[in-house]
C-alpha cells in the first residue's frame, strides 16, 4: 500500500520539499516563447514550485525570470512598465533588469548608495524548442543546458499545446505512462485498424490492435525508465506483438510511441502542490508535423476556443467539462473532445492531490508502480546524498532518445527496438534491471 506519508513525498513540491528541490536541479519549462516575443512587451506571470514570478523580455531581446514582488513594498512588478532595459515597477519606479540588479530607485536619494546593496531574485534563463527555460537550483550545481528530447536537430518542427490543469503533477504523469487507459478513455481517438503502424490523421490515430489489456514491461535506465506495452496485433498474432514503448525522463518528460507522421513528448510543470502546466508537444519532420494552431485544434487546445489566454481550461468540473451526452448515445465513448481534455477529467476528479493509499492495482498498473517507487528512491537520495534523478551516470543526451511503436516478431528483445545506436554505445548493456522489475511487479500483484 501506498501510504500517505508517501504520497506526499512523491506529491509536494513547495517550499523545501525533496520532491520540488529535484525540478529545481533541473532545467524547467517557464513558459513558450510565443508568450514573450515582444521586446519591451507585456510581462506575463508564471507560478513555478510555489512561486510566483514574473517574466519579460527587455530592450535588446534579452529574457528575464524575476521575483513578481518588487524588493522594495512587494507591488507586482507583472503591472510594471517594460522599456529600457528594465521592468519599472509603478509603486515608486524602482527599475530591475534580467539579472536582478536594481538599475534605478526613483524614490531614493542618489547619495543613499541603496541601488547598490538591492538585488532582487532572478533565475538563469536559456531559450530552446520554443520554450523559456529556467534553472531554480543552487548556481554551483547548475548543469549545463542541453536541448530537450522534443528538439533531436535544430531543424526539428515542434508544435505546442499547453493548458493548466487543477491537480498534482504526479497524477497527471501516471496518465502519460499509463497505456492500458487509451483503449478506454480514448478509444473514440485511437482507433483499432488494418494498418500496419501508428498513423495519424486529421480526425484521429489508428493503431494494428484491439487488445485492451497489454502486458507491461519496465526497464530501468539512468535517465528514468523505459516501458513497454505489449499488445496482440490484428493481423499475425501467433507469432507477432504489437509493441508500444515509452520513456519517462525524470523529473517530467514522458516521450510516448510515435505516429507515421510526428512524434510526441508531454512536459508535467508543477505550478504548486495542486496545480500543473501540461504541454502536449508534436515534434518531427517540417512537411508530416503539423504547426502550432492546427495541433492545438486537433487537440481541443486553442486560446480563445476551449482556453483562456492564461491557459485557463474553460471546460472543468462546474460546467460538467462540456460533456456532450448525445454525442455518447451515438457512439463517442466520452463524450468529451481532444485526447487531452478526456485526461483531464480523470485527473481533477481524482482530487487535488488522488489518496492513492485507497487505490486497488493490477498488472496494467506496473509502470505507475515503478515510476512511484523510483521517484519516492529518488526523492530519499536526494535528502541523503543530494544526488538528483535524472542527471545521473551514464549520461545520454536526451537527442539520442528514442521511443518506439511497431509490430515486431515475439523473439525480438523490445528494449533493444527503436533504440539508438548513440543511447546502445553510452548506456552499455540495455538488459532490464530484475530485482527493480521483481519488486514492481510484486507490489503492482
Amino acid at each position: 500500500m501506498f501510504t500517505p506519508q508517501e504520497n506526499d513525498l512523491l506529491c509536494r513540491v513547495e517550499g523545501k520539499a525533496p520532491m520540488g528541490q529535484i525540478f529545481r536541479n533541473h532545467w524547467i519549462p517557464a513558459c513558450t516563447i510565443d508568450e514573450v516575443a515582444e521586446a519591451d512587451g507585456t510581462p506575463i506571470k508564471i507560478r513555478l514550485l510555489g512561486e510566483d514570478l514574473v517574466v519579460f523580455r527587455d530592450s535588446d531581446g534579452r529574457v528575464g525570470v524575476l521575483d513578481e514582488l518588487c524588493p522594495h513594498r512587494r507591488a507586482s512588478l507583472v503591472f510594471g512598465r517594460n522599456e529600457e532595459c528594465g521592468l519599472r515597477c509603478l509603486y515608486h519606479g524602482w527599475k530591475m533588469d534580467v539579472d536582478g540588479n536594481v538599475l534605478e530607485m526613483a524614490s531614493e536619494p542618489a547619495a543613499s548608495g541603496l541601488v547598490e546593496k538591492v538585488k532582487h531574485k532572478a533565475y538563469p534563463v536559456e531559450e530552446a524548442a520554443g520554450f523559456v527555460w529556467v534553472y531554480m537550483g543552487s548556481a554551483e550545481t547548475k548543469p549545463a543546458f542541453e536541448p530537450p528530447v522534443f528538439q533531436p536537430t535544430p531543424e526539428t518542427k515542434i508544435a505546442i499545446g499547453k493548458i493548466k490543469i487543477d491537480c498534482n503533477w504526479a497524477q497527471i504523469l501516471e496518465g502519460a505512462i499509463d497505456s492500458a487507459h487509451s483503449s478506454s478513455l480514448h478509444s473514440s481517438d485511437m482507433v483499432p485498424a488494418r494498418v500496419t503502424n501508428a498513423k495519424a490523421t486529421k480526425q484521429n490515430w489508428l493503431r494494428p490492435s484491439t487488445d485492451k489489456a497489454p502486458r507491461l514491461q519496465v526497464q530501468p535506465t539512468s535517465f528514468g525508465f523505459r516501458y513497454a506495452a505489449l499488445r496482440r496485433p490484428i493481423a499475425n498474432a501467433a507469432t507477432h506483438d504489437y509493441v508500444r514503448t515509452t520513456l519517462f525522463i525524470a523529473p517530467h518528460t514522458v516521450l510516448i510511441p510515435p505516429n507515421d507522421q510526428y512524434r510526441v513528448a508531454i512536459l508535467h510543470v508543477p505550478m504548486d502542490d495542486t496545480h500543473t502546466m501540461f504541454h502536449f508537444i508534436a515534434f518531427g519532420e517540417a512537411e508530416t508535423t503539423p504547426d502550432t494552431e492546427t495541433w492545438r485544434q486537433f487537440l481541443h487546445m486553442q486560446v480563445g476556443i476551449d482556453v483562456e489566454a492564461d491557459f485557463t481550461n474553460r471546460r472543468n468540473r462546474a460546467n460538467h467539462y462540456l460533456q456532450d451526452r448525445q454525442a455518447m448515445k451515438a457512439g463517442n465513448f466520452t463524450g468529451i473532445p481532444g485526447i487531452p481534455n478526456q485526461d483531464i477529467v480523470m485527473w481533477e476528479t481524482m482530487g487535488p492531490i488522488a489518496e492513492r493509499d485507497s487505490e486497488r492495482l493490477g498488472a496494467s498498473d506496473l509502470a505507475i508502480v515503478s515510476f512511484r517507487r523510483m521517484m519516492l528512491e529518488a526523492a530519499q537520495a536526494f535528502m541523503t546524498s543530494g544526488a538528483v534523478i535524472g542527471r545521473l551516470e551514464p549520461h545520454i543526451p536526451q537527442h539520442a532518445l528514442r521511443s518506439f511503436e511497431g509490430i515486431v516478431e515475439k523473439a525480438l528483445d523490445w528494449r533493444k527496438a527503436g533504440v539508438s545506436a548513440q543511447e546502445l554505445a553510452v548506456a552499455g548493456d540495455v538488459s532490464i534491471g530484475e530485482e527493480t522489475h521483481r519488486r514492481s511487479v510484486s507490489a503492482a500483484e
